[in-house]
């Protein structure tokens, strides 16, 4: 089955953030909506560096991907940073989540992007057989320190 992801456009609005509540709804986290605001307007202007495409199903939006390209001290290139991957319920197991993978690696190849790399919850086993299919696990934990303005 041909799958469709295309480019955020403005008229996405209501979609997105109907799978981006869903997407952090699954790791228990609520933003505020300030966030989301923020995170609208930046991912619609071309200035900034940070992307998003939808999977499309039956021209309806099921799933999304934001992506973020940075600096890297151990290459030349860019690193494109994979932030967050969504297929709703619906969507699942009918290979969206590849082909929003295959679209950021495309975008980022285009850039000319050293690597594409993202992070998953260690409880993520579903979303882990996809990924150790198209990718390798850099053995690598993440640390955060919340820090407070």
């Amino acid at each position: 089955m041909p799958h469709t992801v295309r480019p955020l456009e403005a008229g996405d609005r209501t979609a997105w953030a109907n799978l981006w509540r869903a997407y952090l709804a699954f790791y228990e986290t609520v933003l505020p909506e300030a966030v989301y605001a923020s995170t609208w307007s930046r991912l619609l202007d071309p200035i900034e560096p940070t992307w998003c495409a939808l999977a499309l199903q039956d021209g309806t939006p099921v799933g999304l991907v934001h992506w973020l390209y940075h600096r890297t001290n151990w290459s030349v290139a860019d690193n494109c940073y994979l932030q967050d991957l969504f297929v709703a319920p619906d969507g699942r197991g009918q290979g969206h989540g590849r082909a929003l993978i295959e679209h950021v690696a495309a975008d980022a190849t285009a850039r000319g992007c050293s690597r594409v790399y993202w992070t998953t919850h260690r409880t993520n086993h579903t979303a882990m057989q996809l990924y150790d299919r198209l990718a390798s696990e850099s053995g690598f934990l993440q640390y955060r320190m919340t820090l407070t303005p």
